[in-house]
């Protein structure tokens, strides 16, 4: 094993990654030591990096779409072996004693930290893990295409199953709003599914708008359109807060609007009228362990096919730079051997 390993460093919000040789990390109790072979870019990433999540453990080595193989254990781990094929999402330690972690809410926990956040993450040659959250990664996916699967395949995921506890109507009519890395992945599931998906873009994206309906959206347009439909449920990706009240507006009678993004834009003001009617505002935070556990197993039979742009780990900061730009189509993903 070697002592030092390739990293993009964080040493300051609002400061670009540093391209440094730091200590590989030694796995402790319940830890598992990866090898990474690739790890996807998150929206989530650039709100750390820009200062729009304020407590990141720094210095820091972000990423929590990992992908690598297992080459040590620690004490206690006994549900994973050397040579497995793992992927670490963001959700990466939790108390598991705690109220919401007894009630199946593990997500919520007080105590949670966080892949990339609070834990060193994978734009790196190696990371140790939880094992309770380093899960086995389907066969019938290559590791760039796995990354997206740990965060904007999760989070899409959890995104539609809040979205499906409220309602009852068959088939749906479901409007995605922001079409990038999560959105992407989702829709695939909800064609699967049966449903119809309304595609909003930002305005003027026709590129965008044709990726979807590649996708097998029934409709795509800007997100200053008005809904060609009364949808069933919205889900926004997109972190623009004045989407929210828009959405509101695009769902009928008893449906629900979910963010699916950790950071979002002040909601605007919006009259009573547009929420009236049993409509409803959710959102999402992090996941569980069972989301990923059914969406792992969901994604190959659909099957999801992840649209990926690859880096080298020292263009991190493009990747970054590309998906702020909204440059991208699919998800980044840092290639960085190993795996």
């Amino acid at each position: 094993m070697p002592k030092t390993m390739r990293a993009m460093v964080l040493h300051e919000q609002g400061s670009p990654l540093q391209y440094e040789e730091i200590s590989v990390p030694e796995p402790g109790p319940a830890q598992v030591l990866v090898q990474i072979s690739t790890c996807a870019v998150c929206r989530t990433d650039l709100h750390v990096v820009d200062g729009d999540l304020t407590e990141p453990k720094l210095p820091l080595v972000l990423g929590h779409e990992i992908v690598g193989r297992v080459v040590a254990t620690g004490g206690g781990v006994d549900d994973l072996s050397v040579g497995d094929r793992v992927g670490v999402p963001w959700l990466g330690w939790t108390c598991g004693e705690c109220t919401y972690c007894r009630s199946g809410q593990e997500n919520l926990c007080d105590a949670a930290r966080f892949t990339g956040y609070h834990l060193d993450g994978g734009y790196a040659e190696y990371t140790a893990a939880d094992h309770r959250y380093a899960f086995p990664i389907p066969d019938p996916f290559g590791d760039v295409e796995a990354a997206p699967l740990l965060c904007a395949g999760l989070i899409g995921y959890r995104t539609l199953r809040m979205a499906e506890r409220s309602l009852a109507r068959e088939p749906r009519r479901i409007g995605i709003y922001g079409f990038g890395a999560a959105a992407h992945l989702i829709a695939q599931v909800i064609v699967h599914q049966g449903h119809a998906v309304y595609a909003f873009t930002r305005p003027g994206d026709t590129d965008g708008q044709r990726f979807a309906r590649s996708l097998g959206a029934a409709w795509a347009g800007g997100s200053d359109q008005p809904s060609p439909a009364e949808l069933d449920a919205a889900l926004l990706f997109a972190p623009v807060g004045a989407l929210v009240p828009k959405a509101l507006r695009d769902v009928g009678k008893g449906g629900v609007v979910v963010s699916g993004g950790i950071h979002m834009s002040d909601i605007p003001s919006f009259p009573y009228r547009d929420l009236w009617e049993e409509r409803q505002i959710r959102s999402v935070a992090n996941l569980t362990r069972e989301d990923a556990l059914e969406f792992l197993e969901i994604a190959p039979r659909v099957p999801v096919r992840t649209t990926t742009v690859a880096y080298p780990l020292e263009r991190a900061n493009e990747a970054l730079d590309d998906l702020r730009a909204g440059r991208l189509e699919g998800a980044a993903v840092l290639e960085i051997g190993g795996g």
